[in-house]
């Protein structure tokens, strides 16, 4: 453990997420309706470090935001709340883009990085997903390792820990992904908490790279029908929304009330 996950076990008391459908917990729904996520389940773990009532959280993450937007709506915010920990996690919707350049994205997450650094006191950044099994993905992974290799030097320019997704093999079995092959499972979403968490220096109580249960794998007919089940429902709408140049996912407002008590 180093010495800045061993002091951010004992000192955070209050955390602040920021970013896309990935943080707000998209395809992890909760008993009430709203979804919980990778980010919820952080923050319970964090909460379960500290004495009952003596914790705060904030869940600003919005679906379909861009790095510029999550800058301009989320960073200010996140800033004036002034958290122990934020986790900052964007720039996915801008590398899958047509067109787009992860150097460029890179500089701007930096700037953002910066800013952050100077005003709370732990910065928490995440790589890409190793996108190679994923069918509308896969051919976008040289532009997300591109991507992620600059977050690791961010990282290491800014002292920041690094969750990092490239290398949490877990997450490669399909059952990590929720149906639309675009955002994690339940499951998934637990797998990439306990990861943040033991970055963090957290004792976590399974590992989250253990393997999968053996699995009776789909014969051909029901793959072929599942395949077209999910490019009718997901993959036509997301084409379309690249062309139009869309962010993937609904722009709506974070539903989440902020400062939960845990």
């Amino acid at each position: 453990m180093t010495e800045t996950t061993a002091t951010a076990r004992r000192t955070i008391g209050s955390y602040t997420a920021i970013g896309d459908s990935f943080t707000e917990g998209v395809g992890d729904p909760g008993p009430d309706g709203r979804f919980l996520g990778w980010a919820d389940r952080l923050a319970v773990l964090l909460a379960d470090q500290r004495p009952e009532g003596d914790f705060r959280y904030a869940n600003l993450a919005v679906r379909g935001r861009l790095l510029d937007q999550i800058v301009a709506e989320q960073v200010p915010r996140a800033k004036e709340l002034a958290p122990d920990m934020v986790s900052f996690c964007a720039g996915g919707n801008d590398i899958i883009r047509p067109g787009s350049d992860p150097d460029a994205v890179a500089e701007r997450f930096e700037a953002a990085v910066a800013d952050l650094t100077g005003a709370v006191g732990l910065v928490m950044i995440t790589t890409g997903f190793d996108t190679r099994g994923v069918p509308v993905l896969k051919h976008l992974r040289g532009k997300v390792a591109t991507y992620s290799a600059h977050v690791r030097a961010i990282a290491d320019k800014y002292g920041c820990p690094v969750l990092d997704l490239w290398s949490l093999k877990s997450v490669q079995d399909r059952r990590a992904w929720d149906f639309d092959r675009l955002h994690l499972s339940p499951e998934g979403h637990t797998r990439v908490a306990l990861r943040a968490a033991q970055v963090l220096g957290l004792d976590v109580p399974t590992d989250p790279d253990q393997p999968w249960p053996p699995q009776q794998p789909l014969s051909s007919v029901d793959a072929t029908r599942d395949n077209i089940q999910w490019a009718r429902e997901h993959l036509v709408p997301w084409i379309g929304r690249r062309l139009r140049g869309e962010s993937s996912g609904d722009n709506v407002e974070a539903k989440r009330p902020e400062l939960l008590p845990l």
